[in-house]
């Protein structure tokens, strides 16, 4: 059995990202890589959010930045700014939470936030655009292969 893995080059498990993939950089999406997806994956899901919101200390809701489907079984990476550049043929984006389907950089208004990336393998397409977080996970249901996970962490200075 394949263990699917989820990395970036710019930025560790746990670690900060970079100033430059958030509001106060230029907010470019960070590059990923992922390998390992198990026989029979149809295609990819990436929903990335932050569970810190608004306050670490107090948080009230999950706040979603990035919501990808549809990327395609060959895909093992996106690149840096690919929500700007454009993603691989047949991906869709979804909607964040600021309404708007593109990525949205880490913008905490306090504290240290975790910025969660978790990317499913599924034995499925879905076939749509502009899905939130919550369409995804609804359709993703009984679909679901494997699943990775790479946590980010940002404050403002």
């Amino acid at each position: 059995m394949s263990t699917l893995q989820l990395n970036s080059p710019a930025f560790g498990q746990q670690a900060s990202m970079p100033p430059k993939y958030t509001c106060e950089g230029g907010e470019a999406s960070p590059p990923l890589k992922w390998s390992g997806a198990p026989a029979g994956t149809k295609s990819f899901a990436l929903i990335v959010d932050d569970p810190d919101a608004p306050d670490p200390k107090a948080p009230k809701r999950t706040w979603v930045h990035w919501v990808v489907v549809d990327l395609p079984p060959t895909a093992s990476s996106l690149d840096e700014g690919a929500a700007k550049t454009g993603l691989p043929p047949g991906a869709h984006t979804g909607k964040n939470d600021w309404g708007k389907a593109t990525y949205g950089g880490p913008c905490p208004p306090v504290g240290r936030h975790r910025y969660f990336f978790k990317l499913y393998a599924l034995d499925t397409t879905l076939g749509s655009t502009e899905l939130t977080k919550a369409d995804v996970e609804k359709a993703m249901k009984g679909h679901v292969l494997s699943e990775a996970e790479l946590v980010g962490t940002y404050e403002k200075n």
